[in-house]
């Protein structure tokens, strides 16, 4: 896994700009400790940090090659896996490609090479990648199918900047960082956020499945894959064995790595199922066991308040877990004073308001983990596509015709001030949005009733919640070194059980069906049993307080960048209501984007415009 940025200009001669693309590449240390190095060219150049996993040697970026009758230089930084390089590097081999490195870097570009920007069909893992065409000046951003690595652009006349954090565009003079009044939903629930915005005027994401193409005419993204809805015509038998058969290729596949290798383990059916197939393979191969890690927090015991999220406490369920698969198991317990000292850190992985608690605890959980290991697995998406979430069971929640993972929730942005909501019209906005992706809804034609409903509801979450925990592991992991990767983000897995009916993912009446029967001898009885349990946070008074006490004092400070555009009156009636939300902890939970947009805005000079 690595960091890459770069600039393409057609107006100016970029070799003279070397300072500044060291400047932008600089900021990826964190993604790429073990080396870096930059290339220019008179319209483009481009920056690589690299965090060596694959051929350790061989895999230095940019990765310089030359094509076409001058034999002008094509140019790849890349960010990622490609889990199927092997059956690509011979294939290719076969084709007359010679290779001079093991690296999944250079069957990128040797695909390139072959197919041009129809390479990407090719390609099965979690990747962003820029390619510079020199003798086509075109330069090709391209991202994962699911959006599990990010890569970021700014378009201006004449050119673009990229990179895959903020950071690295930040490092440019020709960005500004501004919001609008227009985005302010979008910053208090980022959730809201459709593919490929962010809150920064300009800023864009590469969506997921996209091709971004920049040459002299400008700059146009256009769809490499997509959703299909087809019929399903397999027994429920038939659909467990495949979803078994592809978890066990994926997580095989996923597992190599010339450098230490650990799992998330939560005590959940995803964590544990990923976590039991990886243990199993090592231990076929002879290798050391599996090494696992969870998080948990002090006074957790005393302090736990359950909700419809999360029910219960992750830790015994994971020791339970790791005693049945065999997995060297490590808890990392935090209090709150490492909680709130490791804010900074977590907040500069991000670049935008982050998640308070719940980015500092992954932090420190995945920089515990990086003593031990540079690799990792994780379970996300696994609730997304084969319905884990509670509203995915709520008659309620699913007939709502709104986001059901919203619900009845209150809402920040109706804490805005009179006459900000009035300009705003935050309810506008989400009804908007939420008639937008549904109107993009893959549909099966003669599809109805519950079915025809419930592939509404799995394809938001798919676009929105789970872009966001996405994009919070990545930033997360990549900020001290370790790699992170989804088995359940497969696109293969993800195109086949989209087709599997509602009614046969939840065909015993249960939650997950397909997911629990294709994994019932791999995990403990009580994990098969055990409700969704979403990520944890802290319960801790302290913490709570510490939030409630910060959200008063920027409403009463007039240097706020914040000042003026709440309703402190609001704000207190929402608190005092009660909690009418499957997703909120607390309070505190609620009112947390307030001091985390409040302190990015200060720390990164964002002004509202």
């Amino acid at each position: 896994m690595c960091g890459i940025v770069g600039w393409v200009d057609f107006t100016r001669d970029l070799q003279l700009q070397q300072d500044t693309i060291d400047a932008m590449t600089d900021t990826m240390q964190l993604r790429g400790p073990d080396d870096g190095g930059t290339w220019s060219g008179p319209h483009a150049a481009l920056g690589h940090r690299r965090l060596a996993i694959i051929d350790i040697e061989g895999g230095k970026q940019p990765f310089v090659d030359s094509h076409g009758p001058h034999r002008e230089p094509v140019v790849l930084v890349y960010s990622g896996e490609v889990y199927n390089f092997r059956e690509l590097r011979d294939a290719l081999a076969v084709r007359g490609h010679r290779f001079t490195t093991r690296s999944d870097t250079e069957v990128v570009m040797r695909a390139y090479q072959e197919w041009g920007a129809d390479c990407v069909d090719h390609l099965n893992g979690m990747f962003a990648f820029a390619i510079w065409d020199a003798a086509r000046e075109e330069l090709l951003l391209v991202r994962d199918r699911i959006g599990v690595k990010p890569l970021y652009y700014y378009p201006y006349p004449g050119g673009v900047l990229f990179a895959s954090e903020p950071k690295g565009i930040l490092a440019n003079p020709l960005f500004t960082p501004k919001v609008t009044e227009e985005s302010l939903p979008v910053l208090l629930n980022a959730r809201l956020a459709m593919p490929g915005e962010t809150p920064l005027s300009g800023l864009r994401q590469v969506k997921p499945g996209h091709v971004v193409r920049v040459d002299r005419r400008g700059c146009y993204e256009y769809p490499y894959w997509r959703l299909v809805s087809r019929e399903h015509t397999e027994s429920l038998d038939s659909t467990v064995a495949t979803v078994r058969e592809l978890l066990e290729d994926i997580v095989e596949r996923q597992l190599v790595a010339d450098v230490p290798l650990s799992s998330m383990l939560s005590g959940g059916l995803d964590s544990t199922t990923t976590s039991a197939l990886a243990a199993r393979s090592l231990h076929r191969r002879g290798e050391q066991p599996l090494t696992t890690f969870c998080v948990d927090f002090v006074g957790d015991e005393e302090h736990f308040r359950p909700t419809q999220l999360r029910p219960e406490r992750d830790a015994p369920y994971a020791r339970l877990a790791a005693k049945h698969i065999g997995s060297d198991h490590h808890e990392i317990i935090l209090n709150t004073a490492e909680i709130l000292d490791a804010l900074p850190a977590a907040r500069r992985a991000r670049d935008l308001p982050s998640l308070g608690q719940f980015d500092t605890s992954m932090y420190l959980l995945f920089a515990a983990m990086r003593q031990r290991s540079t690799v990792a697995l994780s379970a996300e998406a696994a609730d997304e596509i084969f319905g884990g979430y509670p509203w995915y069971h709520d008659p309620k929640m699913v007939w709502r015709d709104r986001f059901p993972w919203i619900g009845d929730a209150p809402r920040l942005a109706d804490c805005l001030a009179p006459d900000v909501h009035a300009r705003v019209r935050p309810a506008e906005v989400e009804a908007d949005r939420y008639s937008t992706l549904r109107a993009q809804v893959p549909r099966l034609p003669g599809e109805t009733g519950l079915n025809a409903r419930m592939r509404e509801v799995l394809y938001f979450n798919l676009l929105g919640p789970l872009a966001y925990l996405l994009d919070r592991k990545d930033r997360m992991s990549m900020a001290v070194g370790l790699e992170v990767r989804v088995p359940f983000c497969d696109h293969r897995l993800v195109e086949y059980v989209w087709n599997v009916p509602w009614s046969m993912k939840v065909a015993d009446g249960h939650w997950k069906t397909l997911l629990r029967l294709a994994a019932k001898d791999l995990v403990p009885a009580e994990t098969l049993q055990r409700p969704k349990s979403g990520y944890p946070g802290t319960h801790d008074p302290k913490y709570e307080a510490e939030v409630m006490a910060t959200v008063t004092h920027i409403l009463a400070d007039p240097d706020s960048p914040l000042h003026g555009l709440f309703d402190e009156q609001r704000i207190k009636d929402t608190i005092s209501s009660g909690n009418a939300t499957m997703t909120w902890l607390n309070a505190s939970h609620l009112l947390l984007p307030i001091v985390e947009i409040d302190a990015w805005m200060r720390e990164y000079g964002v002004t509202l415009v």
